[in-house]
């Protein structure tokens, strides 16, 4: 007989009989007669009850069946006379594939998301890890049908790479040079190295996305970046996720406008769709996050610029540990200030200063700010950096000139400028941090099946 999930069983409006299911043992207890099993296949939230009785040939070894075991249920699906289920299965032959020790670490309790943490390969299989990666494969899906629908061409960029697009020097380096011969030298021959130069793991796949973006159009890579950031925080991981769509023929108000619909869509995407595994996060994650994904759904987000918000943030009366002013790299506390306390809404900031920005965004006619956007969220702070691209060769060179850049190794961005450039923008949104805002969850390493800090590798 064909195996059925569990979340499959129990859509079902009329019982289908006989079923085969398989998966873990939450719970068991007994009773006179009986022995009652709450299995879980990880298909879905709920578990499906399964009551075992005294005929079945293996009753003795059924009584011994832990939390954590695995086993093979076949039998009758009927209408459950108990409250909070529809179905349940009369079992007719239970098979232990695998009994699980006492010692198995997820018994039933409540156990915190830093003893989880240490536990990582253990806790999908809680309620509240299942959940929010369902929903994770989910959205995942869902940006994929979104740009699909729009007419983009997916884009698969290189992990390894030559170029910082961010400027800011924290890569990952990769080489095949071993530490003896570097050691002995002294020095790190790269020329000698697998790629003849210093190569290292993406921090963006956008520089690529412009070069398909001249050719195709419209077009987004989603995949993993690696940022060697030293930096402990709970919205920061060294590997994430990252979706960066980028347009031909886009300004930044286009640019926003499409980071706008797509945050909106995402939402709705994740309320319909996984409505089940949402509403343990609505109901007993975060009691703020149905208002808040209310908010994001029907209100437009504001929009303003940097120096204005500057100015809400010198203006305000709230403390800040880091101080305001012009030229600064807004702190999460500046953002979420901006977002939770003042507009209470998802919020664009743009025109931000020259020199705290990377040499690809477009130059204001100012020539101080460029045309660069962040959108900041309640409860997260930034989720989203983009801006308009300077498409101006020479305009492009003096601003790699001021930042101290090497030409010579930008040589194939810098030909897309010489050959039929164009206006075009493009964004970067943080998987994970998306992830965070619709759920409530707090830390980024809770919605990364192994998230990879400072210090921790370990699974």
């Amino acid at each position: 007989m064909k195996r059925t999930k569990i979340h499959v069983l129990r859509q079902l409006e009329n019982s289908p009989g006989q079923v085969l299911v398989k998966g873990w043992v939450r719970t068991r207890r007994d009773s006179k007669e009986f022995s009652f099993m709450e299995i879980n296949d990880g298909s879905c939230l709920k578990n499906i009850q399964v009551i075992a009785g005294q005929d079945l040939e293996n009753y003795v070894q059924i009584q011994a069946v832990s939390t954590g075991s695995a086993v093979s249920v076949e039998g009758l699906l009927v209408a459950s006379p108990g409250k909070g289920q529809k179905w349940e299965i009369q079992a007719q032959r239970v098979e232990i594939i695998n009994l699980a020790p006492d010692s198995y670490p997820l018994q039933k309790k409540r156990h915190s998301d830093e003893f989880l943490r240490t536990i990582a390969h253990l806790r999908p299989r809680t309620n509240k890890y299942g959940a929010i990666f369902r929903i994770r494969s989910e959205m995942a899906f869902a940006i994929h049908q979104f740009y699909n629908k729009k007419g983009f061409r997916y884009l698969t960029t290189p992990v390894i790479t030559g170029s910082d697009c961010e400027g800011a020097g924290e890569m990952f380096r990769v080489t095949s040079l071993s530490p003896e011969a570097v050691k002995k030298s002294g020095i790190m021959d790269f020329k000698a190295d697998f790629f003849g130069q210093e190569s290292n793991l993406t921090v963006s796949g956008q520089l690529s996305a412009e070069m398909f973006a001249m050719a195709l159009g419209d077009v987004y890579t989603f995949g993993p970046t690696f940022r060697a950031e030293n930096s402990n925080t709970s919205r920061h991981a060294a590997e994430f996720w990252m979706l960066e769509p980028e347009m031909a023929f886009c300004d930044l108000q286009q640019n926003m406008d499409q980071a706008e619909e797509l945050v909106k869509a995402l939402s709705v995407h994740a309320l319909e769709n996984c409505e089940e595994d949402m509403d343990l996060f609505l109901q007993f994650v975060d009691k703020s996050l149905p208002d808040r994904l209310n908010t994001i759904i029907h209100q437009p987000f504001a929009r303003l610029s940097y120096t204005d918000a500057i100015e809400i943030l010198q203006t305000s009366k709230k403390e800040f540990e880091f101080k305001v002013g012009f030229g600064i790299d807004l702190q999460s506390e500046h953002e979420r200030f901006l977002a939770e306390d003042y507009f209470k809404k998802p919020v664009f900031l743009t025109d931000y200063p020259k020199t705290i920005k990377p040499f690809y965004m477009r130059v204001n006619e100012d020539d101080k700010t460029v045309a660069a956007m962040d959108l900041l969220v309640p409860g997260i702070g930034e989720l989203i950096g983009g801006s308009q691209r300077e498409e101006r060769l020479d305009v492009l060179e003096k601003r790699m000139d001021e930042m101290n850049l090497p030409k010579e190794s930008y040589w194939w961005y810098l030909d897309s400028r010489r050959f039929g450039s164009v206006p075009h923008s493009g964004f970067g949104m943080g998987f994970e941090r998306f992830l965070m805002l619709i759920s409530g969850i707090k830390n980024i390493r809770d919605v990364i099946p192994f998230p990879r800090t400072v210090g921790s590798i370990d699974f």
